[in-house]
């Protein structure tokens, strides 16, 4: 694994420190997490802001919900009644 030195305040490497020496891992691993969470966050949020705009298009979000509907009979496929 290569490695880089990234500069942040004091402040910050202080609360790194208190959660790296908390959960007893390697201020690394700390910072590893927080970016990891970062990144899933904002992919969620960016996500969400595409459905807001798609919603917003009556035409397109009627389109969407026709998909889903198909989508939603192919669940059924080979399924009996037992």
């Amino acid at each position: 694994m290569g490695s880089t030195t990234v500069r942040i305040s004091a402040t910050a490497r202080e609360h790194l420190k208190a959660l790296a020496d908390r959960e007893n891992v390697p201020m690394q691993m700390v910072l590893d997490k927080a970016i990891e969470y970062y990144r899933r966050r904002a992919f969620l949020e960016a996500t969400n802001e595409a459905f807001r705009a798609l919603k917003r298009n009556k035409r397109a979000w009627q389109g969407e919900l026709k998909e889903r509907r198909a989508w939603e009979r192919t669940l059924r496929d080979d399924l009996h009644d037992e």
